[in-house]
């Protein structure tokens, strides 16, 4: 990056818009306040940046990102750097977790080319109606309504969509009749692409859980996930360790197929705080696949995800 400030290169009425502005490896990142801007004027300031931070020779790509207040329901934004690493579970489990502690509860399945929240909650097959053009959430088996292309789509269905497609399609899962739900858990699909966009442009997060697997590999694509929220200005509320260790059902032995303590150490060194661990355990996939989430149970099953929802309640209750 170069040791100039990029902002010092816009205009001062454009510069005023521009919250932050980062440029690394080739890709110019700018965060505008959209706040009070129609459709024209955003494209008018899309158009500008891109124009202007075009003419670098550091940079190849410009991403412009628009915030905008969020409304009173509040988001709480559940990601990962890469797929497979149990963010679905983890989501489910939290929308579960904060329920038992009062708040009312909605969840978007915003995976849309890989959604498994009807699964995980027990609705797969329902179908959301409409009503003055907005979709009605659709009732879970664990009392939580959710939204999610899954309903809205056949099963097995693959979508062939391009960016903005799946950005509309995020806002109308979001832009639904909610009711009284005061606290949207949003499981977004692994990586930073179009959809991660479109939340923070239309819709800022509250805060982003991030989840990740403790071995090098994932925690890489983790800490490029979260730099996506932090240039956004969404606060990264910690980091949770899945797959964390496998009990042997035979001997009872704990063995760590994917390593131990990556995520604790990642947090420590990026100063965001760990949210806990959940283990490897046949269990917690057995109720996932047949619509019976572990946080149902007060047992030891859901403790660890009742201990993430606890220190994601205490940071709501802080932050909101």
């Amino acid at each position: 990056m170069s040791s100039t400030d990029p902002k010092s290169l816009l205009p001062d009425s454009l510069a005023a818009r521009v919250s932050a502005l980062t440029i690394k490896d080739g890709r110019a990142m700018a965060v505008v306040d959209a706040a009070g801007l129609g459709e024209r004027e955003r494209s008018d300031i899309e158009r500008a940046l891109g124009d202007i931070l075009g003419q670098r020779d550091d940079v190849q790509e410009t991403r412009v990102v628009m915030t905008a207040e969020r409304t009173q329901r509040r988001i709480i934004a559940v990601g990962s750097g890469k797929g497979g690493v149990g963010k679905s579970t983890l989501t489910a489990n939290l929308a579960i977790g904060l329920a038992k502690r009062g708040h009312k509860v909605g969840l978007v399945d915003a995976d849309i080319y890989g959604p498994s929240q009807p699964v995980i909650l027990g609705n797969q097959g329902e179908k959301p109606v409409a009503r003055d053009k907005k979709l009605v959430p659709v009732e879970s088996a664990v009392g939580i309504p959710v939204l999610s292309m899954g309903h809205l789509v056949e099963p097995g269905r693959a979508l062939a969509w391009r960016g903005p497609m799946a950005g509309n399609a995020l806002t109308q899962l979001i832009d639904a009749h909610w009711g009284d739900v005061d606290t949207l858990v949003v499981d977004l699909p692994p990586g930073t692409g179009d959809v991660q966009l479109t939340m923070m442009q239309r819709f800022k997060p509250l805060g982003a859980v991030l989840v990740s697997t403790p071995q090098d590999l994932a925690l890489i694509d983790a800490a490029r996930a979260g730099q996506l929220f932090d240039q956004a200005g969404v606060p990264v509320i910690g980091l949770v360790e899945n797959m964390a260790g496998y009990a042997c059902p035979h001997c009872g032995e704990i063995s760590d197929p994917f390593g131990k303590g990556g995520v604790e150490t990642a947090a420590g060194r990026l100063d965001l705080p760990f949210l806990g661990r959940i283990p490897l355990d046949l269990a917690i996939r057995e109720g996932s696949d047949r619509g019976a989430p572990p946080a149902l149970d007060t047992g030891a099953l859901g403790a660890p995800f009742h201990d993430i929802a606890a220190k994601v309640d205490a940071w709501i209750g802080a932050h909101n």
